[in-house]
């Protein structure tokens, strides 16, 4: 086991890897921007190094400091979390160069999986099902037009370097196509510095279903059930759920099979999750996130299963902690992510909170990293905390959540809570009945 672990990341991620190395016994090291000096991370942590100035490349992307970090504070792992560099693959290569361990997958699986086009010919000769589409790159010497027509309108014109929805643009028909190629090309140079791009079959109403996998990096591996991400903003979560409202007991255990058995002969390390689009009973492929995802606390919730604890406990040498025959399926689990936001315009709202109330009770979680009197800085990501709410069915797990957000105050800035709020009421909602189009459907509708 590690002796000092240095924590990449800020936020809420970051007090929630503190507390998992403090359960193990681990000294940590919290690394901070002079935005974040005050931030919870910092306060709790054995050790704190600050990084430098506010700009994310100037401080948590600034490799060269982060090494300095290590250094000096004798940290012997990184943990990086999510986001950041936490799915950069030579940063994983350079922390091996300076016999120092990475907290994650292998530098080759982060990068293999990084390139869409290469992870969905991957996904397929794993036997993981894939949307059907081009076999590579779609460049500009190609016919364009042959190659959707092969595929079936409507089609997908989709980044290879990046996601988020940039780069990314439907063609209904064939009058479409050209504008939509030229399009996403230009906003993947723009946002990834790389235009290259692929054509995927472009699905109606899916469902957006990930399977979360822990692979030891020796050949085994378990799948922990699925999470719901389906309702999206702009292609970014809002609200999950595990296990989805729209699988049963044998799809979930077919399809996270498949999974880990793909990940078995993969020989992948750490944690990672399989993202589908779901249509008709039928899944295909869409990525891989090579990290641990934000959504990670409703599998934890619903399986009883610390999964940064097995983060750590495989990139030191240990084995998984838990076989798959040992993993059982508890009641069912949401979250939300509330971020400083305005709850109608999502227009992002900095500044101090005045007064913080954290709901709680039973099967209820928060992970967040603000507190009253802490200032919420305009540098970064908008998400200041996750709810969680655990139920032994979801009707429980509804009416729980409802009382968890009654009970939860954060004055001084605006946030995406009201949104909420509607959604815990709304019909659908209640009976699972949406798609990944739903929510931004539902938004459009809204008088403003």
């Amino acid at each position: 086991m590690f002796d000092k672990i240095l924590i990449a990341n800020r936020g809420e991620i970051a007090l929630r890897i503190l507390r998992a190395c403090k359960e193990l016994g681990i000294a940590t090291v919290a690394v901070h921007s002079t935005a974040d000096a005050d931030a919870m991370h910092v306060r709790l942590s054995d050790e704190s190094v600050c990084i430098g100035p506010p700009a994310s490349k100037d401080s948590y992307l600034n490799v060269p400091a982060l090494l300095a970090a290590c250094e000096i504070t004798g940290a012997d792992a990184v943990h990086p979390g999510y986001g950041f560099l936490s799915e950069n693959a030579r940063f994983a290569e350079i922390l091996g160069e300076h016999n120092l361990h990475f907290i994650g997958p292998k530098a080759e699986h982060i990068r293999l999986m990084g390139d869409k086009i290469e992870a969905k010919k991957t996904a397929k000769k794993l036997g993981i099902p894939v949307v059907p589409g081009s076999d590579g790159a779609v460049g500009p010497d190609d016919d364009a037009m042959a190659i959707a027509k092969k595929i079936g309108f409507p089609v997908l014109v989709k980044s290879a370097a990046g996601g988020g929805g940039r780069g990314m643009k439907v063609a209904r028909s064939e009058a479409d196509l050209e504008e939509a190629v030229s399009t996403a090309r230009a906003e993947a140079l723009a946002a990834f510095g790389n235009d290259a791009g692929y054509m995927e079959k472009y699905l109606g109403k899916p469902r957006h279903i990930e399977i979360q996998i822990v692979g030891d990096g020796a050949g085994n591996a378990v799948h922990l059930g699925e999470r719901d991400c389906s309702l999206q903003r702009r292609h970014q979560k809002v609200w999950e759920e595990a296990n989805s409202p729209a699988l049963n007991v044998d799809q979930r255990m077919k399809i996270g099979q498949v999974c880990a058995d793909a990940m078995k002969k993969l020989k992948y390390r750490g944690a990672g999750t399989i993202e589908f689009l779901y249509e008709n009973g039928e899944f295909y492929f869409i990525e891989m996130n090579t990290r641990l995802q934000v959504e990670h606390p409703i599998t934890e919730a619903i399986t009883g299963i610390d999964l940064v604890h097995e983060q750590i406990r495989v990139a030191s040498g240990g084995g998984l902690s838990v076989t798959q025959d040992e993993i059982h399926f508890h009641g069912h689990a949401i979250e939300c992510r509330i971020n400083a936001e305005d709850a109608r315009t999502f227009v992002p709202s900095p500044g101090t909170i005045t007064h913080f109330h954290a709901p709680g009770g039973l099967g209820v979680r928060i992970d967040s990293g603000v507190y009253q009197g802490y200032k919420i800085p305009p540098y970064y990501d908008s998400l200041i905390g996750k709810l969680i709410v655990h139920g032994r069915t979801r009707v429980e797990c509804m009416m729980r959540l409802r009382r968890a957000l009654d009970e939860f105050v954060v004055d001084g800035i605006k946030t995406t809570l009201p949104l909420f709020q509607d959604l815990v009421d709304n019909q659908d909602i209640a009976n699972g009945d949406y798609d990944i189009h739903w929510l931004e459907n539902y938004l459009a509708s809204k008088p403003a």
